[in-house]
């Protein structure tokens, strides 16, 4: 089963670039599915994301399917097509992951200038992450993910490292104005030691191995069934540290979050050599996370889904607790790292 694309290259789809998603109309998604020989019964229910959109839709006398229409300019045709391979290896190797559907001999394919793909409906519900045996559960299977992760690398999509998710999108930020000017000195010293600090934490991890990752392993990506986890969504997969498809699956005190990373690497070494030096980075990625997913609502603040979900983003009641935020990190990753048990 090929990852590869069918039909032309893409090509910007709508007129005001600001408005990527103007011309992607109810009807519009319904035809694409069609055009992949597909008889949409009618139905179509749009689904939890914002960066691309995503709608279920009913086929006649057939299950329904999951489209996803991907945000224009975002990602290129080879680092989608990755993606999707990634994601098949995965499949073909008996891990829960949902991947992509192929048609005439591919899965990202192109309709009225957008590029979508197809997956199959997955029921499941969020996992209890506060259960061990849950925890030991998804670690089994990220651990097989990981072993194949490190076979190989990836040649197009995207690094997680300090530069990508936290210098860059620093530097964006300031250079767009999006921080209040009162509150703007304030940031950018705080940020620039939080940087610091997860620079610290970096250098204390040397030779730092960049695997093959899910990339955005948070229970939102996880549906729990009662034959365990299903992993869906690999939108953000990318290369970095092991930790960064862990460390989402932690929260609570330190007591907590120790022993819940033990369940997890309970189940992860089972399959995976886990090193253990990356515990320095937990911190440091969660403070990357911080600034990127800032910078993140920012650039696509043009986007009318955006001012309409993140009322919030702009105000300075945001930027004083992200500020607060920074500041608590900075002690954080000072710490010594979480002793799993």
């Amino acid at each position: 089963m090929g990852a590869m694309m069918s039909g032309t290259h893409w090509a910007p789809p709508a007129d005001d670039p600001a408005h990527p998603y103007a011309a992607l109309t109810p009807d519009a998604a319904l035809d694409a599915v069609a055009s992949l020989g597909l008889v949409p019964s009618g139905t179509l229910l749009g689904l939890n994301s914002y960066e691309n959109r995503v709608y279920q839709i009913g086929i006649e006398d057939a299950l329904p399917v999951v489209a996803k229409f991907y945000r224009p300019q975002r990602w290129t045709d080879a680092q989608i097509i990755e993606e999707h391979r990634f994601a098949l290896d995965l499949a073909q190797r008996e891990i829960p992951v949902v991947a992509p559907m192929a048609f005439a001999g591919g899965t990202l394919h192109l309709h009225a200038g957008y590029r979508f793909a197809l997956f199959p409906r997955r029921g499941g519900r969020a996992p209890e992450l506060d259960d061990e045996n849950t925890l030991e559960w998804i670690g089994r299977f990220l651990g097989r993910i990981h072993a194949y992760g490190r076979s190989t690398p990836f040649r197009h999509r995207p690094v997680l490292d300090p530069e990508t998710h936290g210098r860059e999108p620093r530097a964006w930020l300031l250079a767009h104005d999006f921080i209040p000017a009162d509150l703007r000195p304030a940031w950018e010293a705080i940020s620039s030691q939080a940087l610091q600090a997860v620079a610290d934490c970096y250098a204390r991890v040397p030779e730092l191995k960049s695997i093959r990752l899910h990339g955005d392993c948070h229970a939102g990506n996880l549906l729990w069934t009662p034959d365990g986890p299903h992993f869906v969504d690999f939108d953000d997969c990318r290369s970095g540290p092991a930790l960064q498809d862990l460390w989402m699956l932690l929260s609570g005190s330190r007591l907590a979050m120790a022993r819940q990373l033990g369940a997890v690497l309970d189940g992860y070494e089972t399959f995976c050599e886990f090193d253990r030096r990356e515990l320095h980075l937990l911190e440091a990625l969660r403070t990357l996370r911080l600034i990127h997913y800032s910078a993140w609502i920012a650039r696509r603040w043009d986007d009318p889904a955006f001012p309409a979900a993140f009322t919030w983003f702009g105000t300075q009641r945001y930027w004083q607790d992200r500020i607060l935020e920074l500041r608590e990190q900075i002690p954080l990753m000072q710490e010594a790292p979480l002793d799993p048990h």
